[in-house]
């Protein structure tokens, strides 16, 4: 009996997208960058070729009727993935343009395939190939001629052992009746489109051949390192940069117990929160939920567990919780605070996993989902709850304890229209007066698979925590 084929893959280097390729692009194969122009190809590109491309793993890089190579190089070198050291003796560029105007496709592909011989790159790139085929559409060369043009550019790189990436500005990758497509082993294309007045940039993997690739559209922005994607939360794929197929992902039953802080609230909580666990604390403001987040953070800190807060109300200057800044000066936690005027869940989820990647934390405390609710793009704000779920299901797979702040003004409010059904674990808060003075009270209204009070109980706040005082 025969082996398979094992697909060597190669990683691209562009944060998200070896999780929607399941690892990375394979290597040797054909593929085909495809989009508008603006879209970002040529950065993408770039940025692939930059991070793979070193002394062993030399790159080619064809311009046909675009940019000429200064021009392109010039605007490039803006991005930190640039390295001019690899310029010349690991990445050289070209442009075919005379090649193509003299003698067509054959001048094109014979100038390829010298290049490609004397200089023996595992990578080739030509931009944009769809001048190729619009400076030729004017000539008697047909769409036969186009097809075995690429057909032959395709088995001779093979055989030279390349990866090689065409890029051309075509709209819709997926509607396109083009001989490229076809004999392309992957194709990737990206869109920009308008959404609620934003600019919204999206790339989606239409073809990849023996790869289990992702479908569908996902999100990607565009900074001074490029692109980052932001794949869509999958329920049962739990990836990450560092585990692309999700294959640390675990479900388990919690066995240990997450001290709040508050030795009482512990009590409550018959031992307190589980590992692992999703917890909200619900309450209006003023009645100390920031205060318990904050005293969260400080237990697991006295014993030696980083902490993240996912802050969109906290600022450090000035700032109103001493506590919380004093964690955050020693190290013990770590602030992430998002800013985008349209950000999306998926976005939140990509900043989480790279601290705890590089922290190890194991407590996180988001202030508050009211504010998400207002920071999050409007056009995601209908699947806000399901894209929670999918976060907390994400986050719960790598055993981290999540608490999460919810500003209610009334504690009438149906917990079910909240989305509080989707946690684990509920704490009340709430006032009332008694002899005309305004009392804190807090209770557990849900602990799920676990014992716990049903006990309503006075607290107070101060600067180390919440002190619980006697039942209602």
């Amino acid at each position: 009996m025969t082996k398979k084929v094992a697909l060597e893959k190669l990683p691209t280097g562009v944060p998200g997208l070896d999780i929607l390729l399941a690892g990375g692009i394979a290597k040797y194969s054909f593929n085909v960058i495809t989009g508008a122009p603006g879209s970002g190809k040529t950065t993408l590109a770039h940025q692939m070729m930059f991070a793979l491309a070193n002394s062993k793993r030399k790159a080619l890089f064809f311009t046909v009727m675009g940019e000429p190579p200064l021009k392109m190089l010039r605007y490039q070198q803006q991005y930190s993935f640039f390295d001019l050291e690899k310029v010349g003796p690991s990445i050289r560029y070209f442009n075919l343009a005379e090649d193509l105007q003299r003698e067509g496709f054959d001048g094109v592909l014979e100038r390829i395939l010298k290049e490609v011989r004397d200089f023996e790159p595992e990578l080739i790139f030509v931009d944009s190939f769809k001048s190729v085929v619009q400076a030729t559409k004017e000539s008697v060369q047909s769409t036969a001629s186009l097809q075995y043009f690429v057909q032959r550019l395709g088995v001779h790189l093979a055989t030279w052992q390349a990866t090689t990436f065409l890029l051309g500005e075509y709209a819709d990758a997926a509607q396109e009746e083009n001989p490229i497509f076809t004999v392309a082993d992957g194709i990737i294309h990206l869109c920009q489109a308008f959404e609620q007045d934003e600019m919204v940039r999206k790339i989606s993997v239409v073809k990849m051949r023996g790869i289990a690739h992702q479908t569908g559209l996902h999100r990607f922005r565009m900074s001074g390192d490029g692109l980052r994607v932001f794949p869509r939360l999958l329920g049962g794929i739990v990836a990450s940069k560092h585990d692309p197929q999700g294959m640390r992902g675990r479900s388990h039953r919690p066995t240990v117990r997450l001290s709040t802080g508050c030795s009482g609230l512990d009590a409550m909580l018959d031992g307190g929160l589980p590992e692992g666990y999703s917890s909200i604390v619900m309450g209006p403001p003023g009645c100390g939920k920031t205060v318990l987040g904050t005293s969260f953070l400080a237990a697991g800190a006295r014993i030696g567990e980083h902490g993240i807060i996912v802050s969109f109300e906290h600022t450090l200057s000035p700032s109103f919780n001493a506590p919380l800044d004093a964690l955050i000066e020693q190290g013990s936690v770590t602030e992430v605070s998002l800013t985008a005027i349209d950000l999306t869940v998926e976005e939140l989820v990509a900043a989480l996993l790279d601290e705890v990647e590089r922290t190890g934390a194991k407590r996180i405390v988001i202030d508050s989902l009211s504010a998400l609710e207002l920071v999050i793009a409007p056009q995601y704000r209908p699947h806000m709850l399901e894209s929670l779920y999918r976060m907390l299901t994400h986050l719960h797979a790598r055993g981290i304890t999540v608490m999460m702040i919810r500003h209610l003004a009334n504690m009438s409010e149906s917990l079910f229209s909240s989305g509080d059904f989707i946690v684990d674990a509920i704490i009340a808060m709430r006032y009332t007066e008694i002899d005309y003075k305004l009392v804190k009270l807090i209770s557990v209204p849900k602990l799920r698979g676990s014992r716990h009070s049903a006990d309503v109980r006075k607290f107070t706040t101060n600067e180390d925590g919440i002190e619980l005082g006697d039942s209602l």
